[in-house]
């Protein structure tokens, strides 16, 4: 069994779709309504398009309040975020719960392509609260250094302050790559921000028992309380307003 389908699997025993469907939505509808849910897990685009063109609703939330777009990347559906994301009337700022995004999730498994698509979608780069660049400094996948580019490439507030004050480094140092962490720092992120609790980014790499990550930041932190010296090279000034 692959990965995706134990995932596939476990999301329909944890939502109990069909159930609810049924007793939520009325008899004629829970039909539709389970087949869309279904076609996202078991990535079947064509069913998913087909559902659109008769009339559904691509914006229905499972029982937990999840859109399609964002289970889809949850689970690495792209057939069926693709066939979603084509849909006329689709919303691709449609949150859950804790305010999350499609281009969150994106961001967060480091799914380039999909980010992209939904950028192109007008997605919110700069959302209040936590935002798509905090959730891609988290990824620990390959690509999470080049959903940093992409996501600063377009703007992101590198310093972005969650409901808390945490920052997009804080998460990188804590949860992340070393190697995100590192291109933050290097285009510019504010090591000696502090968070309404009082912690630093060194803090955070600390706490997550990483001195490397605390070394690395308490060292940007020192470069920057010491006077430097004329650059030859413009500094990177992405992310920067």
């Amino acid at each position: 069994m692959t990965m995706q389908r134990r995932r596939a699997l476990t999301w329909l025993a944890a939502t109990g779709t069909g159930a609810v469907a049924a007793c939520a939505t009325g008899l004629a509808h829970a039909g539709a309504y389970e087949d869309w849910f279904q076609a996202i897990v078991r990535n079947l685009g064509d069913d998913i398009t087909a559902l659109v063109r008769r009339g559904f609703d691509p914006n229905t939330r499972d029982p937990k309040g999840e859109v399609g777009l964002t289970i889809a990347l949850h689970l690495g559906s792209m057939s069926a975020f693709n066939a979603i994301l084509a849909a006329p009337n689709v919303k691709v700022e449609a949150r859950n719960a804790k305010d999350e995004s499609p281009l969150m999730m994106a961001a967060l498994k480091g799914n380039l392509p999909a980010a992209r698509a939904l950028m192109a979608k007008d997605a919110d780069v700069n959302k209040t609260g936590w935002t798509p660049l905090h959730y891609a400094a988290s990824c620990t996948t390959a690509d999470g250094p080049a959903m940093l580019t992409l996501l600063l490439e377009n703007h992101a507030y590198i310093d972005a302050a969650s409901p808390n004050g945490t920052t997009p480094l804080m998460m990188a140092v804590r949860y992340g790559l070393a190697d995100s962490a590192r291109l933050l720092l290097r285009e510019g992120a504010d090591p000696a921000l502090k968070n309404q609790l009082g912690l630093t980014a060194v803090d955070f790499a600390r706490q997550a028992q990483r001195q490397d990550m605390a070394d690395l930041v308490a060292e940007a932190i020192r470069q920057r309380q010491t006077p430097s010296q004329p650059q030859s090279q413009p500094q990177p000034q992405r992310g920067r307003w």
